[in-house]
């Protein structure tokens, strides 16, 4: 949101890309986004980008607080403008170089609700992406009912290549999700979570729908404030086996309530709901949920929102056991070297050994709120704090940065 301020000459709330020296932590380049004028409706402030970028070779996609989705040049400007975009607002060896950029707003007529926010999805040439359309400020009407849930684009172009609006008028809040990918049956799978609290599956080449799934019960009620107990999809579905896993929650600042993880048979067509349910954990034995499911080793670990990490079975839902953070959790768990690390609200981050017997080996508290999923790359894993990067590796002596 540039409180950071690595160019002084850029003043204000704003959207803000940055790339680090892996090695080192030193600052390369950073690509700046103006605020949206309609204000915090559709761009929330001091938020800055809240999209988690997919990397392939020398690019960069994400969804900007825009609504853009934007494809950079890995090395900034620092080589020269690559174009086909010319027109970046910042220039010089420090400043983001575009390749294309999609306007969802401008093209699609997308009213993203709070903030455009969800990660890319790319397989072969085509990039997959949620649209974050949602309601207006009061919560009640929608403005954009006939624009679409979901997109595919050209990776190398940013050309439109397929829409779908399976949501539409029944979108209760927002849509801040991302998709994922299989091939069930020979067939590529999109998964995407709607904002309706309906997984659909679709198409990969042609997004022609090919499953749905509702995740929540039949008798649900969706209340304005997080009262009611029908549910968005505020995390990425996982697939493994053939089948789908997948949590519904509520915008945090909602509280907590109970809330529902399934795993879903996707080898159906049509309305799978009553037909292709393989397991389901919910009301008091799972709370709501943002976080994404990990799976290694025949053990999967889900968190809630409400702080409890939970080991389970993925073949049958059967529980091995939980663990209390005894604070909020947005963030997913991450399974590495035979351990699951887990941040929290408090800038606390577990590190248990994984299995079906719990064994805590450590928490550490970062000093700020850890609202990520902690990643590694070369040996080396990096946590994302409110307000720092910290990267950890075994041996290693250095300062944040």
């Amino acid at each position: 949101n540039n409180e950071g301020r690595r160019d002084p000459s850029i003043e204000g709330d704003k959207g803000v890309v940055m790339a680090f020296d892996a090695a080192t932590g030193d600052f390369i380049w950073q690509m700046v986004h103006p605020k949206l004028t309609t204000g915090r409706v559709n761009d929330w402030p001091l938020q800055g980008v809240c999209s988690t970028a997919f990397m392939e070779g020398d690019r960069i996609y994400y969804i900007s607080n825009e609504a853009h989705v934007v494809c950079l040049d890995a090395k900034g400007l620092a080589d020269g403008n690559d174009g086909p975009f010319m027109d970046e607002i910042e220039t010089g060896p420090l400043a983001g170089d575009v390749i294309w950029s999609y306007d969802m707003i401008g093209e699609l007529d997308v009213f993203p609700h709070n903030l455009a926010t969800g990660s890319p999805l790319i397989i072969g040439d085509i990039l997959y992406a949620v649209t974050s359309n949602g309601v207006d400020e009061g919560h009640v009407n929608i403005p954009s009912p006939f624009s679409p849930d979901f997109i595919a684009l050209d990776k190398n172009t940013g050309e439109l290549l397929w829409e779908s609006n399976p949501v539409g008028e029944n979108v209760l809040h927002g849509a801040w999700t991302n998709p994922a990918y299989a091939e069930i049956d020979g067939r590529g799978q999109v998964i995407f979570p709607g904002g309706n609290g309906v997984v659909y599956a679709l198409d990969a080449e042609t997004g022609e729908l090919i499953w749905e799934f509702d995740c929540n019960p039949k008798d649900s009620e969706w209340i304005l404030g997080g009262r009611g107990t029908r549910n968005n999809i505020l995390a990425t579905p996982v697939v493994y086996d053939d089948k789908v896993y997948i949590g519904v929650g509520q915008d945090p600042e909602h509280g907590e309530a109970p809330g529902h993880f399934y795993a879903i048979d996707a080898t159906g067509t049509g309305d799978v709901t009553d037909s292709h349910l393989v397991w389901h954990r919910g009301g008091e034995d799972f709370y709501r949920t943002m976080s994404t499911a990990a799976i290694a080793d025949g053990v999967l670990y889900i968190s809630s929102l409400s702080g409890f990490l939970h080991a389970l079975d993925p073949q049958t839902g059967e529980h091995f056991w939980t663990y209390d953070t005894f604070a909020a959790v947005w963030g997913s768990p991450f399974v590495v070297d035979g351990k699951v690390f887990l941040g929290d609200e408090d800038g606390d981050v577990v590190v248990l050994r994984a299995g079906r017997e719990m064994e805590l080996l450590g928490e550490y508290n970062l000093g700020a709120a850890v609202y990520c999923t902690p990643v590694t790359s070369n040996g080396v894993l990096y946590i994302l704090t409110r307000n720092r990067i910290w990267a950890f590796q075994e041996g290693a002596q250095s300062e944040p940065f």
